[in-house]
């Protein structure tokens, strides 16, 4: 494959997200559903693709035909097939690049209750996906017990992390996984927007959404409070790095992340090697993908920057663009190349795993919200639903409906909560390792260990947090 089949390629990623953005401009309902430009380019490729108009062109075309295959030629295909599995470490990477990483203590104090109830979440979904797969989808679909990480991976991860585990399904035997998850990214997404709504809908009806439509002013001090609350400075003033152009410093900073995340996976691989891994002959790290380990390179060259006191050479807005970039190119090339297949073929899995998800995480809100969120639960637990569904910028959606002039502190905990939730699960360590995990000891194994945290997690919750009064009984 030459180079300018590779740049061509890249040029149709655009080509499709610009048709996107057209007919989602044009289009009531997706606008209405929130769905992101590059989801609906990636769906729109995917039915131009060999999933859909591919089934009809062999009718009419010569199989020597570029189009033999669909729309999109066999070697754009080819070369998005690999996209996924790279973007998906520039978008951990920028994480925490730009991001001042506060002390455990202000981040426990602002978002530990979300931070304990997302963790009990997110390992509840192991635990219910894993009995789903032991007790109906292996015994009576032939299932790869490895099913039992898919709502995890897919509602919690989303479609970056789905996408990004893709050789990690592979190299485990189960390739249709990759494909699986993506289209239940794709449920957990409408479940999501479609299910919030209605949650906000109900509970502005049974007055426990109290900051819906917000409020028409605020006073100057307020308005103080506010800011403050959430970190707004208009004094600072970011400093560009002028021996390099603002890009490619950033690109750069970024690239220093994946390589730092490289050394330590290589690091972990070869001490693996050499210690329990020959000693039982259980290998882990060579099927742990690089983009948890580049999100904690990330860290680390931010905190580099802290320390010595150079962080204001970094461009928070700038790292944004870049990774909001590579999200849309991953998406793009992730869900065009989605195997429609694999899908038909597991079609009644498919759905039983979106439908047990979807319960889980709406009992999760309704009825653990409550007791482990003393304050603001609503406001506060829809961004956890939203995250749980599949995209944190869901959780911020349905938090900026809410409560769209920040008078909780949602939005403030929500972004705390991040830090201790994302380098584990949704995307982090354990969901990356949570495949080779089962793969290695075997489902029921790691369904013991799942369902001890999460009663950990859950007990935590409701006896700690759940006995915080709100602040208003105190008085």
């Amino acid at each position: 494959m030459s180079a300018n089949m590779i740049g061509f390629s890249f040029l149709m990623i655009g080509v499709f997200l610009m048709i996107g953005k057209v007919v989602r401009l044009h289009t009531k309902a997706l606008r209405d559903l929130f769905l992101p430009s590059s989801i609906i380019a990636g769906f729109i490729a995917l039915l131009l693709g060999p999933g859909v108009v591919g089934r009809i062109t062999p009718l009419f075309l010569e199989e020597s035909s570029m189009f033999y295959n669909g729309l999109i030629p066999t070697f754009i295909l080819d070369v998005w097939r690999t996209l996924p599995g790279m973007f998906i470490n520039i978008v951990f990477a920028t994480l925490f690049l730009g991001k001042a990483v506060p002390s455990v203590k202000k981040i426990w104090k602002t978002a530990g209750p979300q931070v304990v109830m997302g963790q009990a979440v997110s390992w509840g979904q192991y635990v219910v996906g894993l009995l789903l797969t032991l007790l109906v989808l292996t015994p009576f679909f032939g299932m790869n017990p490895l099913a039992g990480a898919l709502i995890e991976i897919s509602f919690v991860g989303g479609h970056g992390t789905a996408a990004g585990l893709k050789d990690t399904f592979d190299a485990l035997g189960f390739s249709e996984g990759a494909d699986l998850a993506l289209g239940l990214a794709t449920v957990g997404i409408l479940v999501g927007v479609v299910v919030g709504i209605l949650l906000i809908n109900l509970g502005f009806k049974k007055g426990i959404a109290q900051h819906v439509g917000g409020r028409s002013h605020f006073t100057d001090s307020e308005r103080e409070q506010i800011a403050e609350r959430h970190g707004y400075d208009t004094d600072t003033e970011v400093k560009e790095a002028k021996a390099i152009e603002p890009l490619a410093f950033h690109l750069s900073l970024i690239a220093v992340s994946i390589v730092i995340g490289y050394i330590l996976q290589q690091g972990l691989i070869g001490l693996e090697a050499l210690t329990w891994g020959a000693w039982t002959d259980v290998y882990l790290f060579p099927y742990v993908p690089l983009f948890p380990l580049a999100m904690i390179g990330g860290m680390i060259v931010q905190i580099f920057f802290d320390k010595m006191n150079i962080h204001m050479y970094i461009d928070q807005d700038l790292i944004s663009k870049i990774s909001g970039f590579a999200l849309d190119v991953l998406l793009v090339s992730a869900l065009a190349t989605l195997s429609l297949d694999v899908i038909g073929d597991n079609i009644i899995p498919f759905i039983l795993l979106g439908f047990v998800a979807t319960v889980w995480n709406v009992f999760a809100f309704m009825k653990l919200g409550p007791r482990m969120i003393p304050e603001y639960w609503f406001e506060r637990g829809l961004g956890d639903f939203g995250q749980a569904t599949g995209m944190t910028a869901t959780g911020l959606l349905l938090m900026k409906i809410a409560d769209p002039d920040h008078q909780t502190p949602a939005l403030e905990a929500f972004g705390y909560k991040q830090i201790l939730f994302e380098p584990f699960v949704g995307g982090g360590l354990v969901t990356a390792a949570s495949l080779p995990l089962i793969y290695q000891f075997g489902p029921v194994t790691f369904l013991i260990i799942a369902t001890i945290i999460t009663a950990f997690f859950l007990i935590f919750g409701l006896v700690h947090f759940g006995g915080m009064k709100p602040k208003w009984l105190r008085k």
